[in-house]
């Protein structure tokens, strides 16, 4: 370890009996001990003739490798000089998908901090949860975003970020940009490159299914074997390729999609300022000659009539993950583009993808198979292989596996060295596995996560509610809804002005995509003897 090294992470990480079996039968995985993520990816583009070669684009700039570099080097010295920050400190980065954004992150992995990025729509109260947990020294923050995050850091009692900087406003004299361009962006020889593959690179919330935010982390030697397995013998980008999308980076769906993985491959990213439509993502990818595009089997299917009308003419490659893929969206992105999806399932606390395939490989209504170097099977409660063509509970294991920060549902995520992901499954004669269900009472919307009791909260911060109860059901559009069973207390009524009040609340409480899309008044809900809210009865209904 570095003679200064914050051990913050290192001091909660799960115990060896804890941790699932990290495999690396694939030669390409066995990651040298001494390695840095980002140093790592740069090498591999001077190996290969790419540093002259565009890497991150906007419409208002255009970064090579080479370029890309240097400003990265510059926001270290930031981190470093300015910021007094050593390895192991935690550094929570707030913003959208931008050039700045990216460039950050790559700063403080390089540099040896933990990067936790955070979704731009969070509330004060979830980004309050973050702090308390992960204790982050340093905010780096969208100067759009500060509101939230400010009255975050007033809320905490023992509020850990002794710092802001923002980033993203050109006039900020104190801003980011503006302190990176101060600097010479010629490091100590020693920065970055001598990091142990094994500290921890980078920090990724989930909420889970009980609403409290959990901490899963991964490290150099993860991310960078995570390159040789899913993006090698899957993805396969080529130099060439421009990659659009909508997944944050603050997903790691979105940070290997859009940031990492096209590193990996010698290609390049398009950053949009601001979210995108699914019309302005079909135009976008005909304006810039999009090549490969990342985004969620909802966002497919609304963008299906523009991609029709319009056409994509340059684009080879599209990716569906996030959320269950109906062969319906399949079937209506084919045939309104010609390109067949490639389907994946992955998860925050394996990094990314580990079951998936792509084009002549693609069979109708399964994810795929598993990805080279992954082990994966479908297990009874017991963790004993099921006949194929049963439903079982999905286990995996490979060169990345959860390690959650101190949180004692490590030990239900992983058991015996297999990670479980939660969810139901089938496995044919052939190695295909066919997605089922969630296993537990994660609602996945549009691509996004929600915990039915985060949810719950915040409507029961609503005067007007007594008890409430929330589900995700089924849905054409989205895959599912969040779908909330409310007792209203007394002189309320539950009508259309209710309805429209207690979801615009939860919009203002937590971030928007989780309010109910619909919502059910009852006179009461179901529990056990023991008061425990039987979801599984609100389902029945």
């Amino acid at each position: 370890m570095p003679a200064q090294f914050d051990r913050f992470v290192h001091d909660r990480l799960p115990s060896p009996a804890q941790l699932p079996e990290f495999r690396y039968e694939l030669p390409e995985m066995r990651i040298p001990d001494q390695a840095n993520l980002v140093d790592a990816l740069f090498a591999r583009a001077d190996a290969h003739g790419w540093s002259d070669r565009p890497f991150l684009r906007s419409a208002a700039r255009t970064l090579t490798y080479r370029d890309a570099r240097r400003e990265i080097d510059r926001i270290v010295q930031v981190l470093l000089e300015d910021c007094g920050l050593v390895t192991g400190h935690r550094v929570l980065l707030r913003g959208g998908n931008s050039v700045v954004m990216a460039l950050a992150w790559l700063a403080c992995v390089k540099a040896g901090m933990v990067a936790l990025a955070t979704m731009p729509l969070l509330r004060a109260r979830e980004l309050g949860a973050i702090l308390e947990k992960a204790q982050p020294c340093l905010a780096l923050c969208d100067a759009r975003l500060v509101g939230e995050l400010g009255a975050a850091c007033e809320a905490v009692a023992a509020n850990p970020v002794t710092r802001v900087v923002t980033f993203n406003d050109d006039a900020d004299a104190a801003g980011l940009e503006a302190m990176a361009a101060r600097k010479s962006g010629d490091l100590p020889g020693t920065a970055g490159t001598l990091a142990d593959a094994d500290d921890i690179a980078l920090m990724a919330f989930t909420s889970g299914t009980t609403g409290t935010p959990k901490a899963p982390v991964h490290s150099h030697r993860d991310v960078l074997a995570a390159c040789e397995a899913w993006p090698r013998h899957v993805l396969q980008l080529v130099p060439d390729d421009i990659v659009v999308g909508s997944p944050p980076l603050a997903f790691t769906f979105g940070l290997g999609g859009l940031l990492l993985f096209p590193m990996w491959s010698g290609a390049s990213t398009w950053f949009h300022d601001g979210p995108y439509t699914p019309e302005s993502m079909v135009r976008k990818i005909r304006e810039v000659g999009a090549t490969v595009c990342f985004t969620a089997p909802t966002f497919y299917r609304q963008m299906a009539p523009f991609a029709k009308a319009l056409g994509v003419p340059t684009l080879r490659k599209s990716v569906s993950a996030g959320e269950g893929l109906p062969d319906a969206t399949r079937q209506l992105w084919k045939q309104a583009t010609g390109i067949e999806m490639i389907d994946g399932i992955g998860a925050t606390e394996m990094f990314h993808v580990f079951i998936s395939s792509a084009g002549e490989d693609v069979r109708p209504g399964a994810i795929g198979k598993v990805v080279p170097g992954y082990a994966a099977r479908v297990v009874d409660d017991e963790g004993n292989e099921v006949p194929r063509g049963t439903v079982g509970k999905l286990a995996v294991k490979g060169p990345t596996g959860c390690r959650y920060l101190d949180d004692p549902r490590q030990a239900k995520y992983v058991r015996k060295g297999w990670n479980y992901p939660g969810d139901a499954f089938t496995q044919d004669a052939d190695g295909y596995f066919f997605y089922k269900a969630r296993d537990d009472d994660m609602i996945i919307t549009a691509g996004y996560n929600v915990g039915g009791p985060e949810v719950e909260d915040a409507l029961l911060r609503h005067p007007s509610v007594a008890e409430c109860g929330v589900i995700g059901v089924p849905d054409d559009d989205r895959g599912m809804v969040v779908k909330a069973f409310c007792v209203l207390r007394e002189g309320h009524t539950g009508d259309d002005t209710m309805v429209k009040a207690l979801q615009d609340h939860v919009k203002s409480t937590i971030a928007p995509y989780k309010y109910p899309r619909a919502i059910v008044f009852v006179a009461s809900l179901p529990r056990t003897e023991t008061g425990k809210l039987q979801r599984f009865r609100l389902r029945e209904l």
